[in-house]
């Protein structure tokens, strides 16, 4: 049951980065508004591909919760009825959580999308949890974590909702973002702590200490990171989608991140300097270099050559990446092997 426990929770964390890359994507196309009502998608579990299904229909039976839109407002209908030849409004109400009253078929789908690799990916967290039970006995605090993950994606999810009828308020799509980096990390220690073997890494209290510095700082990073994207966000709104205009003034959390940037380059480049000097065992500093690299790069290409497709998204995705990575080291670096202790 043990390697079954440890499979699923490896297909979870795999969901769960899919979901994140999903999240990035609807970000880079601007989709976050595409479904504007939640959990449904325009009233429907399937969304539309026309806008003329969203148009009224005279004759036609509307379900409770189905929207409209009118006069570039959206419609709800309170309750199940059939509509007469003409638009009668007492039959609708007015859907007040925000305005936004737009459907583009490509934005509809990347969210949707989105929200049905959320829905997913609490299909393996779900079993891991059950599988958890036969192991109560000997890991009590599998089953704990695992249903503390399932509240974890119940919160996530509203904060998903929240996200939507706010019409993508900045604060709160920074506290989705730092929820789902929570959720990745109860899974990589579940993942950790289901190890049948360890590796012969030695303890060294000092790179325990600085990797774990190296995560708050990966932290920060993400945290500003979305605030810049934000500012981005509002960029576009304001000049369209003249690049060179994005970030021709940008905000201080700009030039924080782009200062913390070379923190962090310092700080994981001494830990692998360390790791090597000492041979202490920690080999995935080598995809935490790579990470490093790439976010750099990435970074390098939009301020400098206007934003090249992809390079949003990647940015994005490969930080997760990185502080996942990272946080996996913490936890090899915190289990002592005395027998390899350095003096």
């Amino acid at each position: 049951m043990r390697k079954a426990f440890r499979k699923t929770t490896k297909v979870a964390l795999v969901m769960i980065y899919l979901v994140i890359i999903a999240g990035a994507v609807v970000r880079m196309t601007g989709s976050g508004m595409g479904c504007p009502d939640w959990p449904k998608c325009f009233g429907y579990y399937i969304p539309p591909t026309e806008l003329s299904e969203l148009q009224f229909k005279p004759n036609h039976f509307y379900k409770k919760g189905v929207v409209i839109i009118y006069n570039e407002s959206l419609k709800v209908a309170p309750q199940d009825f059939s509509s007469s030849d003409t638009l009668n409004l007492n039959n609708w109400d007015d859907y007040t959580t925000h305005d936004y009253a737009i459907f583009n078929p490509l934005h509809t789908w990347v969210e949707y999308i989105n929200r049905l690799m959320g829905a997913l990916s609490g299909i393996p967290i779900l079993i891991f949890t059950i599988i958890s039970i036969w192991l109560w006995k000997d890991r009590k605090r599998f089953l704990i974590l695992s249903i503390f993950t399932i509240f974890a994606m119940a919160f996530q999810a509203w904060l998903g909702k929240t996200v939507v009828d706010s019409n993508l308020a900045p604060f709160k799509i920074t506290i989705h973002m730092v929820m789902a980096l929570v959720i990745v990390a109860i899974i990589l220690y579940l993942i950790f702590a289901s190890k049948t073997s360890s590796k012969n890494q030695k303890f060294d209290a000092l790179f325990r200490n600085v990797i774990g510095l190296s995560i708050l700082l990966t932290l920060i990073q993400i945290i500003l990171g979305t605030q810049v994207r934000q500012y981005v966000d509002e960029q576009i709104k304001d000049v369209g989608y003249v690049k060179t205009l994005w970030l021709k003034d940008p905000t201080v959390q700009f030039y924080i991140h782009r200062t913390l940037s070379v923190a962090v380059l310092l700080i994981n480049g001494w830990l692998y300097y360390r790791h090597k000097t000492y041979n202490l065992g920690y080999n995935k500093l080598n995809l935490v270099m790579l990470c490093i690299l790439a976010e750099i790069v990435t970074g390098m290409a939009m301020y400098y050559f206007d934003f090249p497709f992809t390079t949003q998204p990647l940015h994005l995705v490969i930080a997760t990446l990185l502080i996942g990575i990272q946080f996996y080291i913490f936890l090899e670096s915190r289990k002592r092997i005395l027998a390899s202790k350095l003096s």
